[in-house]
């Protein structure tokens, strides 16, 4: 069936062969770049948005990024239906895409904070709204360009273009754009360049447009809409924040890694990472005593020890408890938690300046390659991860890790590993018990009380057997020769349940985590 555009005004018949392209099919192929970058941008960040949120990253990427290119299918499929007045359709579609794309962190942050319940609705609601939206777009585009352009020159210049526009915004997003931006900005941004797009539409195709000046005020109204939020982003934020967090927000920040939010209220300073609680201020010396004590104090007279995340400094401030002590290497991904944690007073004053010690030495990478990598030995490693919510952290509990973490003890050297609740979580501690025996580390299961948290698990891991210390240092709040016993005593609902192995080619903690937790939220 002949197509409108198949005989266009003579100002765009095609060009003869060997002819230059022209400027307007320059700026469309610019156009392509810019609309590429925001579709994967909206597609990133809606990922983003999933994993913190819902958790298990894998699960949230892989179903988002499968949900978008569903949905950018069946837009490439509608635009055969559009036949006449194509300029005017990609600038309509172009307008949707930024209103849609660009408010889409900002709408689902307001959503997890107000009516957590639709969240994964309007999640996968916007997605599929703004997939099909960019499966119209580059269709159109060709067939614009249709015009003026041999097919195999059309095909390998709009192609080539999308897959630049898409590359660019893969390395910008986790290096440049979150960290500098937030994922707020970052979309509104990105909506702004679409609209950009839209009202550069206006002036190419200014000509053809059979009304002109209705589709400039379109463009004017949601670059306004889309730069009145650019600019009030921050107050969008703290809106979101303070209504999921209740207590109020003292420090904040974003992370290629995670947000980094710090709240005071009646529990004192509470520290959350993507939302979740890691430490309240009124209790967190039961956890962290818990944590560092029992492996320090059983060893006598440690003088190296490592601590792989916790970059907060609370573990750090424990051990520095210790005379022997003589450095402490502390492994944390984020530098942005180290440094906020040394440099800002009112955190610093929380770990009681741990982190300024001479005797620290801080090391911000990935804690499995730092210990693939390198050769030193430690007295005492405390190992204090996020729960393992997704594959990136779960892999942080394999057997792989263990075996690894094994090679970095000295002899008589403990390492202890904070493990999740053995009341709610009772499949998943006893799998980390399990894999920590299966690389031939003796495990010793202990827990604690912590009432912003409930029953908290530790494992303490060694080649020799673990022995009750005898002494503890002077000032502890929670812990003492006497009650430290109790500690290893599990009750029948706690008591140990067979277990798989956690292996990075089979992370079933991940699952089993999700299942346990989820059905504790549930009820």
């Amino acid at each position: 069936m002949p197509l409108a555009e198949s005989s266009p005004p003579p100002a765009l018949a095609p060009l003869a062969s060997g002819a230059g392209p022209r400027p307007i099919d320059i700026a469309l192929l610019i156009s392509v770049f810019v609309v590429a970058a925001c579709g994967l941008l909206y597609e990133l960040a809606a990922g983003a948005l999933a994993s913190y949120v819902l958790g298990d990253s894998v699960l949230q990427f892989s179903t988002i990024i499968g949900t978008y290119l569903f949905a950018m299918g069946v837009g490439s499929w509608l635009s055969r239906y559009f036949e006449r007045q194509l300029p005017a359709h990609f600038l309509r579609i172009e307008l949707l895409v930024a209103l849609i794309g660009g408010a889409l962190p900002a709408t689902l942050f307001l959503a997890n904070a107000y009516v957590p319940g639709a969240f994964r609705f309007l999640l996968y609601g916007m997605v599929l709204m703004v997939g099909t939206l960019v499966g119209l777009e580059i269709p159109l585009v060709m067939r614009i360009l249709k015009r003026n352009t041999v097919l195999k020159d059309l095909v390998s210049q709009v192609l080539t273009f999308d897959y630049l526009g898409a590359l660019a915004v893969s390395l910008a997003f986790p290096l440049l754009l979150v960290p500098q931006l937030g994922l707020i900005r970052t979309g509104l941004l990105f909506g702004l360049m679409n609209a950009a797009v839209a009202l550069w539409a206006v002036w190419l195709f200014r000509g053809e447009l059979r009304r002109l000046r209705a589709h400039a005020v379109a463009c004017v109204l949601v670059l306004g809409a889309l730069l009145a939020g650019f600019v009030g982003a921050d107050h969008i934020t703290t809106l979101a924040e303070d209504k999921f967090y209740q207590d109020r927000i003292v420090f904040s920040t974003a992370s290629p890694y995670q947000r980094i939010v710090v709240t005071q209220g009646k529990a004192g300073h509470r520290l959350f990472l993507n939302g979740n609680l890691q430490f309240a201020e009124r209790d967190e010396y039961r956890y962290h005593e818990a944590l560092v004590h029992p492996a320090m104090a059983a060893h006598g007279a440690p003088k190296r020890v490592a601590v792989l995340g916790g970059g907060d400094g609370m573990a750090v401030r424990e051990i520095l408890k210790y005379a022997s002590v003589e450095s402490v290497t502390l492994v944390e991904l984020d530098p942005a938690m180290t440094q906020a944690f040394t440099a800002n007073p009112m955190l610093a004053r929380l770990n009681g300046g741990a982190l300024q010690s001479p005797n620290l030495h801080i090391v911000n990478t990935d804690a499995f390659q730092w210990l693939q990598q390198g050769q030193d030995t430690f007295d005492v490693i405390v190992v204090d991860f996020p729960d393992p919510t997704n594959f990136s952290i779960g892999k942080l509990y394999t057997n792989s890790f263990y075996a690894l973490l094994d090679k970095r003890l000295t002899a008589s050297g403990y390492a202890v590993v904070q493990t999740t609740s053995p009341l709610v979580a009772r499949q998943s501690f006893w799998t980390v018990v399990t894999t920590i025996e299966s690389v031939g580390l003796t495990a010793r299961p202990y827990h604690a009380h912590v009432p912003s948290f409930g029953e908290w698990g530790f494992v303490l891991a060694s080649r020799r057997p673990w022995r009750m210390p005898d002494a503890l240092p002077e000032g502890l709040q929670f812990l003492s020769p006497q009650t430290l016993p109790l500690l290893f005593d599990f009750p029948l609902d706690m008591a140990r349940v067979p277990a798989e192995v956690q292996r990075l080619s089979n992370q079933v903690l991940v699952h089993t985590y999700e299942r346990e937790w989820g059905r504790a939220a549930a009820h």
